[in-house]
C-alpha cells in the first residue's frame, strides 16, 4: 500500500468539521523499522479559550501549549502519565484549539505494532490514543511537526460511513464542557475507544 502525504491546506476547516473530516484518513509513520499505519476512527475537538477541557483554555500559553497558538496542521504531542498522545492544530494562528487523534484501525506495519504493544490482541493495539501513539512509535520528538510532511503524516484514506457524534470522554471536572458533543467516532468500529 502507498501513502502519501495530505495537502497542507486539508487542515485549514473550522476545528469540529475537522475533527469529523480526519475521521477514515490515514496516520501514517515512516518508522526506521518499517511503514506503520492506521485509519483514524475516533477523534475529539478541544476549543481553546472558551473550552474548559482544552490545555488552552483562558488561552493559557505555556511551553507546553505553545504549538496550539500555530498553524493549522502542526502536531501536538503531549504526555500523559506514561502516554504520548497525538494532537492536530487547528483553527486560525493565534487561536489555540487541537483535536485528539483517539483510536485508529491498524492497517500497515502490524508486525511492528504488535512488537511495540507486547503481547496484547490486535483489537488493543490502538483502541486508544495512548495505544494508538505507541503502536505507531510516535514520540514526543515530533511535537511542532507538520501533519503534511514525512515520516509521520496524515494521508488520504477510505472515509467511513457513518460518524457517531458525543460527549468527549475522560475531561471530569470541566464543568459543562463535559457534555459539549466533540467526540467523532466511525459508528459500530470495533476498535473505538470505549470510555464513556
Amino acid at each position: 500500500m502507498h501513502f502519501r502525504p495530505i495537502h497542507p491546506g486539508f487542515f485549514e476547516k473550522p476545528t469540529l468539521e475537522l475533527a469529523e473530516k480526519l475521521l477514515g484518513q490515514y496516520v501514517v509513520h515512516e518508522h526506521p523499522e518499517g511503514v506503520i499505519a492506521a485509519k483514524i476512527i475516533e477523534t475529539e475537538a478541544y476549543m481553546g479559550a472558551e473550552d474548559r477541557a482544552a490545555h488552552s483554555f483562558g488561552n493559557r500559553k505555556t511551553k507546553r501549549t505553545e504549538i496550539m497558538f500555530g498553524k493549522a496542521g502542526l502536531v501536538y504531542t503531549y504526555q500523559m502519565h506514561t502516554h504520548t498522545l497525538m494532537n492536530v492544530v487547528s483553527g486560525p494562528i493565534g487561536i489555540p484549539q487541537a483535536i485528539l487523534i483517539r483510536a485508529g484501525e491498524p492497517i500497515a506495519g502490524e508486525d511492528l505494532m504488535q512488537k511495540f504493544r507486547g503481547n496484547i490482541s490486535r483489537k488493543d493495539w490502538s483502541n486508544g490514543p495512548g495505544k494508538l501513539a505507541k503502536a505507531l512509535g510516535v514520540t514526543m520528538n515530533y511535537y511542532g511537526h507538520h501533519w503534511s510532511e514525512q515520516p509521520l503524516y496524515i494521508a488520504e484514506g477510505p472515509g467511513i460511513s457513518e460518524v457517531e457524534i458525543g460527549p468527549r470522554v475522560g475531561i471530569q471536572n470541566t464543568g459543562e464542557a463535559v457534555h459539549y458533543p466533540y467526540r467523532f467516532s466511525e459508528k459500530g468500529h470495533p476498535m473505538v475507544s470505549k470510555y464513556r
